[in-house]
């Protein structure tokens, strides 16, 4: 008896590699358009022999099995090509952000030993004249380098424990770390959204290909084998036109971008009918932004929680529950979080606490970074592992999760806690403000004290003493912002964090 490996039979498996099902989709349905750009597109049969030529071609130059495989470029079919072709070398794929300084990819680079690193010619520029560990190709020149049209690499045996991708952590409270998944985490990544019709999809990426934001709808796609619309760099009303000219279905996109597709004073004028189902992940989603998106922006809306390190998730069906968007709804089936104090101790129902989790979705561990991990991780008593989400939350009396803020983020003033996200829900609540975010700065009288900052709404005149009083006076005596700042733009990351840290530092150079 042969093995079954069409893509029906794989997906029915209980472990299939990513190469597999491209190649099973590849046989099955070879027009299929796999991956769409402004400058063309890629069907499943093109990208299968692309992968292989690529895979090809690191094995000719003598890159093993289990090597890192660096990636420094924005979005394009190319870089998806060289992602999956290091995967069915046995590679594993280590996609750093361009946004990056030098020294940062630099280092990003060596400590991941990439034995190859692929760079667009933004990175190029940026790294010109420095010294890059490792061979490197330009994506530019990528024809010249691949292995000849029809080669076919060598086989290789996958595990599940094998490694997959190396995401490397921001680094906005210190050096970027990074975080080992293995093919296992990834399968269960593209196992559980079985429902979510990603074989049929046309699934909008607007988000960069380093981050596991966006790998979280862009593998599902491909291992589904759906078709994959790449946006290079996004812009509100660019993304609503490229959707609707290919009539998107699927969109996994961050809550500032949804917030600046919102603001757009003609949004009703696209034509979005064909989307089902629109995600979110990574930055805090406000209620009153998912409600707006519920009432004008037609399919299902649906928020996740959680980690690139992995640990837990929860999933919040926006459309089910419009009395819950306040959460982000309960864990997903399979996943299990326990909120815990101080000291490590479960904390009673309904208190606040660290939130840990576990799954099948949970990183191998931090490269290189024994300490690291081990810190990044809480047992029970019986021994089982969790991930320390680094979030402080409580359940409420159904079960859904209601975050509170980042543990590192609270404030301690006068020796209360002080959550900036209740600030932050107040101060964005007046008319004269388009954004804002509340750090702690040190206090001789409090130990700490809060401090906002604003981005002002255009076209709503109001001083900054005006904004602070009225949000001063709708919050509690201990809460209230010591000061406010006004700024053209919050320092954000990629997929939309503010970093904090900036600010801090803003305040600090100020003060010099």
């Amino acid at each position: 008896m042969g093995t079954d490996n069409t893509a029906a039979a794989l997906l029915a498996s209980d472990f299939a590699t990513l190469p597999d099902l491209i190649r099973a989709h590849a046989t099955t349905q070879p027009d299929k358009v796999a991956l769409a750009e402004a400058g063309g597109e890629l069907d499943y049969a093109a990208l299968d022999a692309l992968i292989d030529r690529v895979a090809a071609a690191l094995q000719r130059d003598g890159v093993a099995q289990g090597a890192a495989v660096a990636i420094v470029a924005a979005a394009s079919i190319d870089y998806a090509a060289v992602f999956l072709g290091a995967l069915r070398a046995g590679c594993v794929a280590a996609p750093l952000a361009p946004s990056a300084t030098p020294e940062a990819i630099i280092g990003m680079i060596a400590d991941c030993d990439a034995a190859v690193t692929f760079l667009d010619a933004d990175a190029a520029a940026l790294l010109k004249g420095r010294h890059v560990p490792g061979k490197l190709v330009h994506l530019k020149s990528l024809g010249s380098w691949l292995a000849a049209p029809g080669a076919r690499p060598a086989p290789v045996a996958i595990a599940p424990a094998d490694g997959f991708n190396i995401i490397y952590s921001s680094g906005t409270t210190g050096s970027p770390k990074g975080i080992v998944q293995s093919h296992a985490m990834r399968w269960a990544h593209i196992a559980r959204n079985a429902a979510a019709g990603f074989g049929e999809a046309v699934t909008m990426i607007a988000t960069p290909l380093y981050s596991n934001t966006t790998l979280v709808s862009f593998l599902p796609t491909l291992g589904w084998g759906g078709t994959v619309v790449l946006m290079k760099k996004f812009d509100a009303r660019g993304y609503c036109q490229l959707a609707e000219r290919h009539r998107a279905t699927h969109t996994m996109l961050v809550p500032v971008q949804y917030q600046r597709i919102m603001a757009l004073p003609d949004f009703e004028r696209f034509d979005l009918s064909s989307f089902r189902l629109k995600t979110s992940t990574s930055a805090p989603f406000a209620a009153a932004l998912k409600a707006d998106i519920l009432a004008r922006w037609p399919g299902l809306l649906v928020e996740y929680y959680g980690l690139t390190e992995g640990g837990a998730s929860t999933g919040l069906n926006a459309t089910a529950h419009p009395d819950k968007l306040h959460t982000v709804g309960p864990p997903l089936p399979g996943h299990e979080i326990r909120l815990i104090d101080d000291d490590g101790n479960e904390v009673a129902p309904g208190e606040m606490g660290e939130v840990v989790g576990r799954s099948p979705t949970m990183m191998t561990g931090y490269h290189g970074r024994a300490e690291a991990s081990a810190a990044a991780e809480w047992h029970d008593q019986d021994g089982n592992r969790y991930i320390r989400h680094g979030d402080v939350a409580r359940f409420d009396d159904d079960g859904f999760l209601i975050l509170l803020d980042r543990k590192k983020d609270l404030i301690i003033s006068g020796g209360f806690n002080i959550y900036p996200t209740d600030l932050e829900a107040v101060l964005s609540q007046h008319p004269a403000v388009a954004d804002c975010s509340v750090i702690g700065v040190p206090s001789e009288a409090w130990g700490e004290t809060p401090v906002g900052f604003y981005v002002p709404h255009t076209g709503v005149a109001a001083s900054i003493d005006e904004i602070r009083d009225w949000t001063n006076a709708q919050l509690g005596k201990t809460q209230r912002l010591s000061a406010l700042h006004a700024i053209d733009e919050l320092p954000r990351s990629a997929i939309g964090k503010v970093l904090k840290r900036e600010l801090r530092d803003r305040l600090q150079e100020a003060s010099a």
